[in-house]
């Protein structure tokens, strides 16, 4: 049955044949195919886009167009033909993250000695992880896991110049622009990650301005999409840099 869906697109001008698209793909949608990186079966791939972070060359993207369903049974059946295990994924940001062929792009931890030794910054960064693009991180990253997240637009921290000490002590960072983006891809890699690592809350950092409320729209979608109930805090900055709005509310399902 074909139904309107989002699905994977990969650009083969771009694509260089690297693989990691396709190791990343835990459902075996992607096969790497005379040199160039396919969708073998519109079936396998669920259209959540785990494999676009992996992308060095940024061949790929998502989609919405008519297209085959999901078909989960049809994943398994696939995945024991090669002899992968199905559902092996399921806990896989709990193990070491395999890196990216994009030195850029690879999930880390960034521990900091905060000593006047350790950094010739007047104010030392809070930042704890790295990538910060909601467009680059995988959904597996290991830092992902029981994190206290902010999501944020990216022109805040330039707003507000107290970002770092306000917005990223003990949380994670992930960042993104709502007007200039896919805010379907958004929607649907947020829900995947709010639905595979037991997040515990949410702070949005957004713009005064009309079209950067479209981040709080996302996010609430996604928390909506995983049938979760997460505790999620609003902060409206102004464009000279205050704080012009904060509210707090729990969105979605409530938690068994």
């Amino acid at each position: 049955m074909r139904a309107r869906r989002t699905i994977v697109k990969i650009d083969e001008d771009k694509c260089n044949g690297c693989g990691q698209c396709a190791e990343a793909c835990v459902e075996g949608a992607i096969a790497i195919v005379d040199g160039k990186a396919r969708l073998i079966s519109e079936v396998y791939c669920d259209g959540l886009g785990a494999c676009i972070g992996e992308c060095p060359q940024g061949a790929i993207t998502t989609e919405v167009r008519e297209a085959d369903e999901f078909n989960q049974a049809a994943v398994e059946e696939h995945l024991a033909r090669q002899g992968r295990q199905p559902g092996a994924h399921q806990h896989a940001h709990k193990a070491a993250h395999p890196p990216f062929a994009c030195p850029s792009a690879t999930a880390r931890s960034l521990e900091r000695e905060m000593t006047p030794a350790a950094t010739h910054q007047a104010i030392p960064s809070h930042l704890t992880n790295w990538p910060v693009q909601i467009m680059l991180v995988p959904p597996t990253a290991p830092y992902l896991w029981g994190a206290r997240l902010v999501i944020a637009a990216d022109c805040t921290a330039f707003a507000y110049s107290d970002f770092h000490r306000q917005f990223l002590d003990g949380r994670v960072l992930l960042v993104g622009c709502p007007k200039l983006d896919d805010a379907a891809f958004y929607r649907t890699k947020l829900a995947q990650v709010l639905g595979g690592n037991d997040v515990q809350d949410i702070e949005v950092v957004y713009m005064e301005v009309p079209c950067c409320s479209g981040l709080v729209r996302i996010v609430t979608d996604a928390i909506k999409e995983t049938g979760q109930q997460i505790p999620l805090t609003l902060t409206k900055i102004g464009i000279r840099g205050e704080v012009k709005e904060r509210t707090r509310e729990e969105v979605g399902a409530k938690r068994e």
